[in-house]
């Protein structure tokens, strides 16, 4: 995510170090959730001094040792599939939060804009994955019509991110901001923040006499990248450590850039039902105490985003 206006709609799929290997973010189950009989329970009720917040779980989750993750696992550096497994951004951060809490994290494929469906559907407890916090993804409301689709999701925020202009290396069209993108065709991932902020520029665009950009939108990331790498398009919006990860990695550096200053941004949050408070309040919980004791900022560093920190852990602060 990308942020991603409907995420990473956002802030934050963009997302492999090589656009072509992003193939692999088909296959479903990408960390293992561990042993499942009757010992995941002994895990969490046996040591509340290693894993000190278990006791703030519901009772079925602290039971099980487990929390499913739905996340579109195709956009580096935040998620993607690395040997076989989810490693990046969230999955660090939901290892430090699982610690915290006694569980493990498994994180599950899907595609973005179906993640949020999928959450109230019960198919996963929670979601991390780039996801702009916003009002109205709070609220269920559809961004781009205004209707309401849902009854929405609460959020607690663990990042903040912009969305970036990623152009090919060189800037052969000389792009610098979003008013260069009028007229042009743009690549980008559909139900994402991106998405949002390209068509609010489009209608700029026509308002202000010039042509309207000409979106082409992709399921993934990965997709909209190869089509600016080919040169059908002449830039792709994403969030920014996204963006920076892949001018820095997609052909050796040599595929991409990003050009302009962050846009809008904003905070990502993990996803959870209107319905399960008791496990928000145990994510606030356990995001807080990570922060304090300096686990949450050793994975950034390690991610090299550290400008993308929070200071403290919010339910709901998106706009």
């Amino acid at each position: 995510m990308t942020a991603r206006t409907t995420r990473r709609t956002k802030a934050a799929q963009s997302r492999i170090a090589a656009v072509g290997a992003i193939a692999v973010a088909g296959a479903l189950v990408l960390t293992g959730c561990g042993d499942q009989t009757d010992k995941s329970s002994d895990t969490s009720s046996s040591g509340t001094a290693s894993a000190p917040l278990a006791d703030k779980l519901p009772a079925d989750i602290k039971k099980a040792g487990v929390i499913k993750v739905g996340s579109d696992i195709a956009y580096p550096p935040v998620e993607f599939i690395q040997n076989g497994k989810a490693v990046g951004i969230d999955p660090d951060i939901a290892d430090a939060l699982g610690k915290q809490l006694g569980v493990k994290f498994e994180f599950q494929n899907g595609k973005f804009d179906n993640l949020i469906v999928g959450l109230q559907a019960k198919r996963f407890q929670v979601l991390m994955s780039a996801m702009s916090d916003t009002k109205d993804r709070q609220n269920g409301v559809d961004s781009a019509t205004g209707k309401k689709v849902g009854n929405g999701v609460d959020f607690v925020d663990y990042f903040t991110a912009g969305t970036s202009i990623l152009v090919q290396k060189g800037n052969p069209k000389g792009v610098k901001s979003l008013d260069d993108l009028c007229g042009q065709v743009v690549a980008l991932q559909k139900g994402t923040t991106s998405e949002g902020i390209a068509k609010a520029q489009s209608t700029k665009c026509t308002k202000d006499g010039k042509k309207a950009i000409t979106l082409q939108t992709f399921d993934t990331d990965p997709e909209a990248l190869l089509r600016l790498k080919q040169g059908a398009s002449v830039a792709d919006l994403n969030d920014f450590p996204v963006a920076a990860y892949n001018a820095k990695t997609s052909g050796g550096g040599k595929d991409f850039e990003v050009v302009g200053e962050q846009i809008e941004a904003g905070p990502y949050g993990i996803a959870i039902g209107k319905d399960n408070t008791q496990l928000r309040d145990a994510l606030q919980a356990a995001l807080a105490a990570i922060i304090k004791n300096g686990d949450y900022q050793k994975v950034l560093e390690k991610w090299n985003v550290t400008q993308g920190a929070v200071t403290e852990a919010k339910v709901n602060g998106g706009s």
